[in-house]
Protein backbone atom coordinates (compact mmCIF):
# COMPACT_ATOMS: atom_id res chain seq x y z
CA UNK A 1 0.00 0.00 0.00
CA UNK A 2 2.43 2.44 0.43
CA UNK A 3 4.14 1.59 -2.72
CA UNK A 4 1.00 2.90 -4.38
CA UNK A 5 1.28 6.30 -2.17
CA UNK A 6 4.50 6.55 -3.06
CA UNK A 7 3.95 5.82 -6.73
CA UNK A 8 1.49 8.07 -6.83
CA UNK A 9 3.30 11.08 -5.19
CA UNK A 10 6.15 10.38 -8.11
CA UNK A 11 3.57 10.92 -10.45
CA UNK A 12 1.72 13.99 -8.94
CA UNK A 13 5.25 15.64 -8.58
CA UNK A 14 5.92 14.60 -12.69
CA UNK A 15 2.87 16.08 -13.93
CA UNK A 16 2.80 19.28 -12.16
CA UNK A 17 6.30 19.88 -13.72
CA UNK A 18 4.99 19.32 -16.92
CA UNK A 19 1.96 20.92 -16.46
CA UNK A 20 3.96 24.06 -14.62
CA UNK A 21 5.66 24.30 -17.96
CA UNK A 22 2.79 23.77 -20.60
CA UNK A 23 0.63 26.35 -18.72
CA UNK A 24 3.90 28.91 -18.84
CA UNK A 25 4.01 28.25 -22.35
CA UNK A 26 0.07 28.82 -23.16
CA UNK A 27 0.44 31.66 -20.92
CA UNK A 28 3.00 33.18 -22.90
CA UNK A 29 0.96 32.10 -26.29
CA UNK A 30 -2.25 33.56 -24.72
CA UNK A 31 -0.35 36.53 -24.16
CA UNK A 32 0.77 36.96 -27.80
CA UNK A 33 -2.34 37.08 -29.30
CA UNK A 34 -2.60 32.96 -30.13
CA UNK A 35 -6.04 32.79 -28.32
CA UNK A 36 -6.97 35.75 -30.32
CA UNK A 37 -5.97 34.59 -33.88
CA UNK A 38 -7.43 31.27 -33.34
CA UNK A 39 -10.51 32.98 -31.72
CA UNK A 40 -10.48 35.17 -35.41
CA UNK A 41 -9.93 31.64 -37.36
CA UNK A 42 -13.15 30.08 -35.21
CA UNK A 43 -15.48 32.33 -35.51
CA UNK A 44 -16.49 31.62 -38.88
CA UNK A 45 -16.85 28.35 -38.50
CA UNK A 46 -18.93 28.64 -34.94
CA UNK A 47 -21.46 31.49 -36.43
CA UNK A 48 -22.62 28.25 -38.77
CA UNK A 49 -22.79 26.04 -35.81
CA UNK A 50 -24.86 28.14 -33.62
CA UNK A 51 -27.42 29.79 -36.27
CA UNK A 52 -29.39 31.10 -33.05
CA UNK A 53 -26.74 33.52 -31.87
CA UNK A 54 -26.46 36.63 -33.14
CA UNK A 55 -22.54 37.00 -34.17
CA UNK A 56 -22.02 40.14 -32.49
CA UNK A 57 -23.23 38.51 -29.40
CA UNK A 58 -21.64 38.11 -25.71
CA UNK A 59 -22.32 34.44 -26.15
CA UNK A 60 -20.70 34.21 -29.73
CA UNK A 61 -17.59 35.68 -27.83
CA UNK A 62 -17.80 33.67 -25.01
CA UNK A 63 -17.89 30.60 -27.11
CA UNK A 64 -15.45 31.22 -29.77
CA UNK A 65 -12.74 32.35 -26.49
CA UNK A 66 -13.58 29.40 -24.95
CA UNK A 67 -13.10 27.01 -27.95
CA UNK A 68 -9.48 28.61 -28.57
CA UNK A 69 -8.27 28.06 -24.85
CA UNK A 70 -9.40 24.68 -25.10
CA UNK A 71 -7.74 23.73 -28.48
CA UNK A 72 -4.42 25.50 -26.79
CA UNK A 73 -4.75 23.38 -23.72
CA UNK A 74 -5.67 26.24 -21.55
CA UNK A 75 -8.36 24.44 -19.18
CA UNK A 76 -8.09 26.69 -16.65
CA UNK A 77 -9.22 29.46 -18.99
CA UNK A 78 -11.42 27.65 -20.66
CA UNK A 79 -13.48 26.95 -17.67
CA UNK A 80 -14.49 30.64 -16.68
CA UNK A 81 -14.80 31.53 -20.35
CA UNK A 82 -17.46 28.55 -20.80
CA UNK A 83 -19.37 29.51 -17.61
CA UNK A 84 -19.41 32.75 -19.23
CA UNK A 85 -20.76 31.58 -22.14
CA UNK A 86 -23.46 29.79 -20.61
CA UNK A 87 -24.78 32.63 -18.99
CA UNK A 88 -25.06 34.70 -22.11
CA UNK A 89 -26.57 31.75 -23.98
CA UNK A 90 -29.23 31.62 -20.98
CA UNK A 91 -30.09 35.60 -21.49
CA UNK A 92 -30.96 34.88 -25.14
CA UNK A 93 -32.69 31.13 -23.92
CA UNK A 94 -36.72 31.97 -24.03
CA UNK A 95 -37.99 29.13 -22.01
CA UNK A 96 -35.84 29.91 -19.16
CA UNK A 97 -36.13 25.78 -17.32
CA UNK A 98 -35.54 24.33 -20.63
CA UNK A 99 -32.08 24.29 -22.76
CA UNK A 100 -31.64 25.33 -25.80
CA UNK A 101 -30.21 23.98 -28.80
CA UNK A 102 -27.26 26.00 -28.44
CA UNK A 103 -26.35 25.06 -25.02
CA UNK A 104 -26.76 21.61 -25.63
CA UNK A 105 -24.66 22.13 -28.69
CA UNK A 106 -22.18 23.85 -26.82
CA UNK A 107 -21.86 21.50 -24.07
CA UNK A 108 -21.11 18.88 -26.41
CA UNK A 109 -18.87 20.70 -28.32
CA UNK A 110 -17.35 21.77 -24.93
CA UNK A 111 -17.06 18.20 -23.59
CA UNK A 112 -15.54 16.56 -26.72
CA UNK A 113 -13.01 19.33 -27.61
CA UNK A 114 -10.11 18.76 -29.76
CA UNK A 115 -7.06 18.18 -28.39
CA UNK A 116 -3.99 19.76 -30.48
CA UNK A 117 -1.23 19.00 -27.15
CA UNK A 118 -2.03 16.29 -24.61
CA UNK A 119 0.21 17.60 -21.84
CA UNK A 120 -0.82 15.27 -19.23
CA UNK A 121 -0.90 12.11 -21.22
CA UNK A 122 2.28 13.32 -22.31
CA UNK A 123 4.10 13.58 -18.95
CA UNK A 124 2.38 10.12 -17.70
CA UNK A 125 4.55 8.71 -20.37
CA UNK A 126 7.77 10.35 -19.61
CA UNK A 127 7.24 9.44 -16.43
CA UNK A 128 6.81 5.86 -17.02
CA UNK A 129 9.88 5.65 -19.44
CA UNK A 130 8.55 6.14 -22.55
CA UNK A 131 11.28 7.00 -25.05
CA UNK A 132 8.22 8.49 -27.30
CA UNK A 133 6.19 10.07 -25.16
CA UNK A 134 4.66 12.57 -27.84
CA UNK A 135 4.04 10.09 -30.13
CA UNK A 136 0.55 10.41 -28.62
CA UNK A 137 -0.36 13.91 -30.30
CA UNK A 138 -1.35 12.71 -33.43
CA UNK A 139 -3.49 10.11 -32.57
CA UNK A 140 -4.53 12.21 -29.83
CA UNK A 141 -5.73 14.85 -32.76
CA UNK A 142 -7.36 12.20 -34.68
CA UNK A 143 -9.82 10.66 -31.80
CA UNK A 144 -10.49 14.16 -30.52
CA UNK A 145 -11.83 15.23 -33.52
CA UNK A 146 -13.63 12.17 -34.63
CA UNK A 147 -15.07 12.74 -31.12
CA UNK A 148 -16.56 16.22 -32.15
CA UNK A 149 -17.33 15.47 -34.76
CA UNK A 150 -19.77 12.85 -33.28
CA UNK A 151 -20.85 15.60 -30.67
CA UNK A 152 -21.71 17.67 -33.41
CA UNK A 153 -23.53 15.41 -35.30
CA UNK A 154 -25.52 14.01 -32.72
CA UNK A 155 -26.48 17.38 -31.55
CA UNK A 156 -27.47 18.53 -34.98
CA UNK A 157 -29.77 15.14 -35.61
CA UNK A 158 -31.22 15.37 -31.88
CA UNK A 159 -32.46 19.00 -33.09
CA UNK A 160 -34.10 18.08 -35.60
CA UNK A 161 -35.61 14.50 -34.08
CA UNK A 162 -37.04 17.01 -31.19
CA UNK A 163 -37.54 20.90 -31.96
CA UNK A 164 -37.90 23.22 -28.91
CA UNK A 165 -41.26 25.10 -29.16
CA UNK A 166 -42.47 28.47 -27.78
CA UNK A 167 -44.05 28.36 -24.14
CA UNK A 168 -47.63 28.97 -24.25
CA UNK A 169 -48.09 31.73 -22.15
CA UNK A 170 -45.54 31.70 -20.40
CA UNK A 171 -44.88 28.70 -19.22
CA UNK A 172 -41.73 26.45 -19.73
CA UNK A 173 -42.40 24.64 -23.52
CA UNK A 174 -41.68 20.85 -23.13
CA UNK A 175 -38.21 19.55 -24.47
CA UNK A 176 -40.08 18.21 -27.61
CA UNK A 177 -42.90 18.65 -29.50
CA UNK A 178 -42.92 15.24 -30.79
CA UNK A 179 -44.09 12.14 -29.05
CA UNK A 180 -40.92 9.59 -28.72
CA UNK A 181 -43.78 6.71 -28.06
CA UNK A 182 -45.91 7.51 -30.91
CA UNK A 183 -49.12 7.91 -29.17
CA UNK A 184 -51.02 10.66 -28.40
Amino acid sequence: MLDAANDAAKLALALVGVLALWTGLMRVAEKAGLVALLARLLRPLLVRLFPEVPADHPAMGAIVMNMAANLLGLGNAATPLGLQAMKHLQDLNPMKKTATNAMALFLALNTTHLTLVPAKTIAVRLEYGSTQATNIVLPTILATACGMLVAVVAAKLLQRRFPLTDPPDGEPAPASSADPQGGA
